[in-house]
């Protein structure tokens, strides 16, 4: 591979550890723990892996370790680090001993089923450290479910004598490691399972989990883009900027990037449910800072917009559902009428609450919610240009204005959307730090004996050196949810809190960026130099632990 002057002085970096980490350890364990909702049904679910302590590492006394096999999945969407927890894991475990062997699973949980693997050597390892992406092995959907997926999985991991076997990945995929843990311990099958928290979403947060990895990198990534569209926005100042950000679930990506970039307008999707606000009244709140930016001379600015904002609304979420049903009992006959009558034919079929609803969408969104179905029948919203919708009915509402003498300025707008740009960015000195102590902290669960564990490190606002290395039961962050029409056990999503302090400090500010102009431009990511420029984790993390 042909490296960039970049690539090659990154891959000296050395990462910071917890210095807890830094020589023989012990796992102190602390009280049993049990699940954040619907414990009897949990505990049922997983009996064998259910109510373990919480575990946190000290210092401890040198001990030798025989030699173990151990296996490596990367799972779903890629994260900036992915390849720094492996590098950590690799050089954990031949700390423990030398003769230990990492096998990795080639394209995901599939590789496992199929028998795809790879041994990684140092030679390899050292290719990929501080590097971004999950190219070393590949990441793969597929879903570990079923019992004969967790047998075929145990045929390749008996064969190559593997003991353990991390899954790094998000909630879905830490869910289904924690299942396979719960399967392989019923079974006596001697297959620990430890899991990593990976996902740019920040989603996958608790009290032990401060930080899912990639979410640092990631946000910093756009923030840089958004602030060199705001410095561009304010140098022209003819435009408004619509900015769709990663983030279906959760809005955590677009607060992290408005507390790093103080635009004009920030959406949060949790804050429109909690209000139960409409389409027409997050429509109006822009359209009326547009005007009132107008009125003081300044026809630009930069709105940013979470992408599962649709599904956060209640009024769409139940025009949607409607939709569904319909569609899926009288799909043949509105594929039987003409194009050009399907959008009337709809309108006349829905209640009439959704039915205006739909009416006032524009023609291309309006096709969207009622053509484009993913194979359960389901409206794609992560399809739905959510950015040109609102600035289509912004234009819309402002014209009617114009004609009222309610809006006397000029409105043009730009779209873009930032997601894949900040899934393999080479990760930042925080998440280089975080990824690998993640990877080495896995390696010592394994030494310990522990499965149905995921990796923790925490105190992530102080020096690597204070953090905090341990483990939690997946267990404990699990609940019940209705997921394709049956109750499953899952990993609960962690929503932007609006009692939290990022979005209490958002929230006290953003009516002042609304009006003036007090955008900041963070620049690139910065990985030599100061502490203070180069180690800082995200603002959300500055906030929650108020340091």
């Amino acid at each position: 591979m042909t490296k960039s002057a970049l690539q090659i002085a990154r891959a000296a970096y050395q990462p910071k550890l917890p210095k807890a980490l830094t020589g023989a350890v012990v796992a102190k364990e602390g009280e049993p723990t049990q699940s954040v909702a619907d414990q009897e049904e949990i505990k049922k679910l997983f009996p064998n892996t259910y109510g373990m302590p919480l575990i946190q590492f000290v210092e401890g006394e040198a001990k030798e370790f025989a030699p173990m096999n151990v296996g490596v999945i990367l799972s779903g969407g890629q994260a900036p680090g992915g390849h720094n927890v492996i590098s950590g894991l690799f050089d954990g475990i031949k700390k423990l001993n030398p003769a230990n062997k990492l096998y990795g699973f080639i394209l995901g949980p599939g590789g496992l089923v199929d028998h795809n693997y790879m041994e990684l050597t140092a030679d390899i390892i050292d290719e990929y450290r501080n590097t971004g992406g999950f190219d070393i092995i590949g990441s793969g959907r597929t879903k570990l479910e079923k019992e004969e997926q967790f047998e075929k999985g145990y045929e390749i991991l008996k064969e190559l004598g593997i003991k353990a076997l991390v899954i790094i990945g998000g909630d879905d995929s830490n869910t289904n490691a924690c299942v396979l843990a719960e399967y392989y311990a019923a079974k006596n099958y001697g297959v620990q399972v430890i899991g990593c928290p990976k996902t740019i979403d920040g989603d996958l947060k608790n009290d032990m989990i401060e930080t899912s990895f990639g979410f640092d990198t990631a946000c910093k990534t756009y923030s840089e883009v958004i602030g060199n569209i705001e410095r561009d926005c304010n140098s022209a100042r003819k435009y408004w900027h619509f900015i769709k950000l990663m983030g279906r679930s959760a809005s955590h990506i677009a607060l992290e990037c408005a507390l790093q970039t103080q635009p004009n307008i920030c959406i949060i999707s949790e804050e429109v449910e909690a209000k139960n606000m409409s389409l027409d009244d997050i429509v109006t709140y822009i359209a009326q800072v547009v005007a009132d930016r107008a009125a003081a001379g300044n026809n630009f600015g930069t709105v940013l917009i979470p992408e599962g904002l649709i599904e956060f609304i209640p009024a769409m979420k139940r025009l949607i559902a409607e939709l569904n049903d319909f569609l899926a009992a009288n799909g043949e006959e509105f594929n039987s009428i003409k194009r050009s009558k399907q959008r009337d034919y709809i309108i006349s079929k829905l209640s009439s609450e959704n039915a205006a609803i739909y009416a006032s969408l524009p023609e291309g969104v309006a096709r969207q919610l009622s053509l484009d179905r993913d194979p359960h029948g389901n409206v794609q919203v992560s399809l739905i240009e959510t950015e040109k919708l609102l600035s289509e009915m912004v234009a819309t509402k402002l014209a009617a204005w114009k004609e009222e003498g309610k809006f006397v300025g000029k409105f043009a707008a730009q779209h873009h959307f930032f997601g894949y740009e900040g899934r393999c960015a080479a990760p930042s000195n925080f998440d280089a730090d975080y990824c690998y102590s993640l990877g080495y902290t896995a390696s010592m669960l394994i030494a310990n004996g522990k499965t149905g564990y995921m990796s923790s490190v925490r105190n992530t606002t102080a020096p690597a050196a204070e953090w905090i290395a341990g483990g939690v039961p997946i267990t404990m962050m699990m609940n019940m949810e209705r997921r394709h029409g049956e109750m499953k056990p899952v990993i609960q999503k962690a929503l932007v809190k609006l009692d939290g302090a990022p979005f209490k400090a958002f929230a006290a500010v953003r009516d002042t960026w609304a009006k003036e102009t007090a955008y900041v431009y963070p620049g690139p990511i910065q990985y030599f130099g100061p502490t203070e420029v180069c180690d800082q984790p995200t603002k959300t993390l500055q906030y929650e632990q108020a340091k």
